[in-house]
């Protein structure tokens, strides 16, 4: 589920948690960032969608079950469009600064939701947001997996996304792991039903290798 290689930037580090709902993803950022800063490390946490004024109304449009039915190839899209903002406008600027930068989800998802959830053509979509994310890649992602009926059952409410059937959310599942399997030097996959201390231990020691390309200091955001 992959067109090439990619691309990793040679300044910074680029940390991604995936997996599907209610896996533990910001919890683990959380730990993630707070460790690193402890440790000195210039650290910028953000997440998909919507950590951009544009990716706010983007969110907002494909998250409000207000919203009602979009054509899939439309939320494709709008997706890349929230992505192709956050590469732009803060991911890359802070790689370019030397940062770690920790994001709570990132391309994956679409394949893993528009595409494999969706039923779309994997290849097309992942050329739709490659090209929206200059094909840069994080160089680890965690996945958290996560049985669906388990994570859903986290939420009293579900947003667009959330509410779709467990059938969708299975596809998701198998498509983050499938991803995962399919390039184990960038991946580590671990069961989010472990205790949240040993997660967090689990993604220090895969982390910390990659330090020697982030800087120390404050973040500028």
């Amino acid at each position: 589920m992959s067109t090439g290689p990619g691309t990793y930037a040679d300044s910074g580090v680029f940390v991604c948690f995936e997996g599907g709902e209610g896996a533990g993803k910001s919890t683990q950022s959380r730990l993630l960032r707070e460790w690193l800063q402890g440790a000195g490390y210039s650290v910028l946490l953000t997440f998909e969608p919507g950590d951009t004024a544009v990716g706010r109304e983007l969110r907002r449009i494909v998250l409000d079950p207000a919203t009602g039915e979009l054509s899939d190839r439309t939320e494709v899209l709008l997706y890349a469009a929230d992505k192709a903002e956050h590469v732009d406008t803060v991911v890359q600027p802070a790689l370019d600064r030397g940062e770690v930068v920790v994001t709570d989800r990132y391309v994956d998802s679409t394949l893993a939701y528009q595409g494999a959830g969706r039923a779309l053509d994997v290849a097309e979509v992942e050329r739709v947001a490659r090209w929206a994310t200059h094909d840069l890649r994080p160089h680890v992602t965690v996945v958290l997996d996560l049985a669906p009926a388990h994570g859903l059952g986290r939420f009293e409410e579900r947003d667009r996304i959330e509410g779709e059937s467990l059938e969708f959310h299975q596809r998701v599942r198998e498509a983050f792991v499938a991803m995962a399997a399919a390039d184990p030097d960038h991946y580590l996959v671990l069961d989010a039903r472990l205790p949240v201390d040993e997660i967090a231990a689990a993604v220090r020691d895969r982390v910390a290798p990659l330090l020697h390309h982030a800087r120390r200091g404050s973040p500028t955001r």
